[in-house]
Order: C-alpha cells, then sequence, then structure tokens
C-alpha cells in the first residue's frame, strides 16, 4: 500500500527525528540538515547543466557528493550520543578526493589576484550559489554542535565542499573561457 505524502503530525509546527524524537521545526538540528537538503537541491540544478557534461568525470563526481550529503542530512537527522557516532558513507578519503580534485582544477588556473564577483558562466553562477549555500550549512551544524556532539568529519567535509564549489566555479570560466571579474571597491 502506497503512504501518503501527507502525515498531518507537522501541522503544530514539529517534526519527528530519526528516532522517533519530536522537535520544533526551526530546531537547530532541522536548520542544520535542512539546509544540507537545500544545498543538494541546488546541486541537483547544478547537475543538469549542459555544461558539466564537457567536464570529464565532473557529473559523476557531483552525483557522489549528493549522494554524501544525503548521508549528512540523516546522520544530522538522527540524535547522537557521541562525536565519535560514525556518518554512514562517508569516511575521511571523501575530504581528501576533494582535497585531490581542488588541487587538479586550481593547477590549471591561473594566480588568484583578489575578490572575484560571482558569475561569468551560467554553470559557475550555480557552483557561487552551491558555494553560498554550503557555507551556511556549514554554520548551521557548528550552531548545532554547540548543543550536541557532531562528529568532526562532517565539519570538514562541508569545509572542503565550499572551497571545492569556489575553484570549480573559477576552472569553469577558465576552461570555457569566460571572463573572471574582479571586485572593483572602488565602483
Amino acid at each position: 500500500m502506497k503512504s501518503k505524502v501527507y502525515t498531518l503530525t507537522g501541522d503544530k509546527g514539529t517534526t519527528s527525528l530519526v528516532g522517533g524524537t519530536r522537535v520544533s521545526k526551526d530546531d537547530v538540528r532541522v536548520e542544520a540538515y535542512g539546509t544540507i537538503d537545500e544545498l543538494n537541491a541546488n546541486i541537483g540544478l547544478l547537475a543538469h547543466n549542459s555544461k558539466l557534461d564537457d567536464l570529464k568525470d565532473m557529473p559523476e563526481l557531483v552525483r557522489k557528493i549528493q549522494n554524501k550529503l544525503f548521508n549528512i542530512g540523516a546522520y544530522l537527522a538522527t540524535e547522537n550520543t557521541s562525536e565519535d557516532a560514525p556518518v554512514f558513507g562517508l569516511a575521511e578519503e571523501d575530504v581528501h578526493a576533494l582535497e585531490q580534485k581542488i588541487d587538479e582544477m586550481d593547477a590549471e588556473l591561473p594566480p588568484f589576484r583578489g575578490f572575484i564577483l560571482p558569475g561569468g558562466s551560467r554553470l559557475s553562477a550555480l557552483c557561487d550559489i552551491c558555494r553560498t549555500v554550503t557555507r551556511r550549512a556549514e554554520r548551521r551544524v557548528i550552531t548545532l554542535s554547540h548543543e550536541a556532539p557532531v562528529n568532526p568529519l562532517v565539519l570538514q567535509f562541508l569545509n572542503r565542499l565550499s572551497d571545492f564549489f569556489f575553484v570549480f566555479a573559477r576552472f569553469n570560466n577558465v576552461t570555457h573561457q569566460f571572463e573572471e571579474i574582479y571586485w572593483d571597491k572602488n565602483a
């Protein structure tokens, strides 16, 4: 039998965590995993940009990132008892894989000369949106960590992911010959 999408259980402003504990929909834990979900939705939009297919292994990497974020969301939606509670499907190798990809792309970029305005190409603008939502997700997880244990690997992954999107935006602009526009503080 198919279940209904609407359950009526959230009509009074609460939701259930994994395990059944009910909390307010504006609880710091819900804000943290909700922002991860928002990030994943934005990455879904980025994943359907035709220019992404021009970039070798990028479609596969983006899909892998989305799956990792789903794992992080599930972890954050569960009340954990210690910082050592594992995050299913997330390992230090995932952080290292992002670092390796960042280094690969950065090796092909001109030196960084200052603050770059978001945009350039559509794909780069989508990367910039993903970068800023990643940073907000990271802030929400940090807020949660002040109230409940959070595995440090989650913060490491999010921190590298924001760097990844920054470098990916630059890499895409350079690869597809879009000019990087630097901030003009006198404008």
